[in-house]
């Protein structure tokens, strides 16, 4: 037999198993579980022989909220090699499945961009596509440019939908703009999520969005069962108690289990304490971790570009080189998670919202989890979660 054979505490979607062992043949996973248990397995001998890792066996990371890295900028590629340049600066640290993200820009340049994005997704090289803009907040929008911003236009969507070839995975959206309802209709009708962000909803205008994304998704042939919240908090009006904006509406949505929410749990765009109240209002699929990553992501301290927008990055930290504004992460997803774990998320919900939760969003049942069946997508950390080996489809990622 040439089965791969992992072992150590390998990280199941329940528990963590102390002396696990996860057995590997070609592509698929094929057996996971206490080591002990495999003696009356074909996998025995194997799983006897293999040297016990110091670490932690993870499966492969899920992030659906990614811009770049490795100095690329999806945004602003040109060709599919600098797009997979930013793809595997992300794979090599773990995040076996990166959904690209883009910004706000003319229409032109997002036909363009998600017409080759299609053509990598075909491939397998990412694992869809996500459209932030153009119907966003001019109000919240953030490091986006606001001079590109249009009012919600179906036409247009469906059009971008048909040129993504159904790798579409989402787009963010302001909740309170004209049109927006129909464009979540769109949305899903064409095999994506609206995810609503970007942001300057009363808390009405919030719960009118929710329930419209409840009700496109009604049918159960959507992509997978909730809309997102595209990074609570960020974008956004604050949650103040005497003037609270759309926060509260979408925790309150997550919790009936209508929407998911996007955490960027970097420790940059939300204290850790944050993340864990979430997690622990929410429970660990009420949410998902991002990065909301850059092309600064695995880079030096210098200047970068976000779409239209100069970028300058200082002690690790991203910001539009002209009104200061926060401009994406530079974290890796696995980063996310220790940030998470050092702020008191069990290890196991931080892996599952890093993982199996955005897998179940994206609609794959193959990714996400270490589980017989699943793609051997297989991240081995050493005892402080830091990467030391990465596996994808059963190969090796170099």
């Amino acid at each position: 037999m040439n089965d791969v054979v992992l072992r150590g505490r390998v990280v199941t979607p329940d528990a963590v198993i102390d002396d696990g062992a996860v057995v590997v043949d070609g592509t698929e996973i094929v057996w996971v579980g206490e080591a002990a248990r495999a003696a009356s397995t074909p996998f025995a001998d194997a799983v006897a022989l293999a040297e016990p890792v110091a670490g932690y066996v993870l499966p492969g990371l899920v992030d659906l909220h990614n811009h770049g890295g490795g100095g690329a900028s999806f945004p602003d590629a040109a060709t599919p090699d600098e797009v997979l340049r930013g793809v595997m600066e992300h794979r090599r640290q773990g995040t076996t499945a990166v959904v690209v993200s883009l910004v706000t820009a003319a229409p032109d340049t997002l036909r363009e961009r998600v017409a080759m994005l299609a053509e990598l997704a075909e491939r397998g090289e990412i694992a869809g596509i996500h459209l932030e803009g153009p119907f966003l907040s001019a109000a919240r929008c953030g490091a986006q440019d606001s001079r590109l911003m249009i009012p919600p236009d179906p036409d247009l969507t469906r059009e971008l939908l048909e040129l993504g070839r159904g790798h579409v995975a989402s787009m963010t959206l302001a909740a309170e703009l004209e049109g927006a309802h129909e464009v979540a209709a769109a949305l899903v009708t064409g095999g994506a999520l609206p995810s609503w962000g970007h942001t300057d909803a009363d808390p009405a205008a919030a719960r009118a969005a929710v329930a419209a994304g409840v009700a496109a998704l009604a049918d159960g042939t959507g992509r997978s069962e909730r809309a997102g919240v595209t990074h609570l908090f960020n974008g956004m009006k604050p949650w103040h108690h005497r003037d609270p904006g759309s926060v509260g509406e979408f925790l309150a949505a997550a919790a009936r289990r209508e929407v998911v929410v996007e955490l960027i749990g970097d420790g940059t765009h939300l204290a850790p304490e944050v993340v864990r109240e979430v997690y622990d209002l929410l429970g660990r699929r009420g949410a998902v971790l991002v990065t909301d990553a850059m092309a600064a992501t695995g880079m030096a301290d210098g200047d970068y570009r976000l779409g239209t927008q100069d970028v300058t990055v200082a002690d690790g930290v991203a910001r539009l080189a002209a009104g200061g504004s926060i401009a994406g992460g530079t974290a890796h997803l696995l980063d996310v998670v220790r940030t998470c774990v050092h702020g008191g998320i069990p290890l196991v919900d931080a892996v599952y919202m890093a993982a199996t939760n955005p897998a179940a969003v994206l609609g794959n049942p193959v990714v996400g989890a270490l589980e017989v069946g699943y793609w051997a997508d297989l991240l081995i950390t050493d005892a402080d979660l830091h990467p030391v080996r990465v596996i994808r489809h059963g190969k090796e990622v170099r």
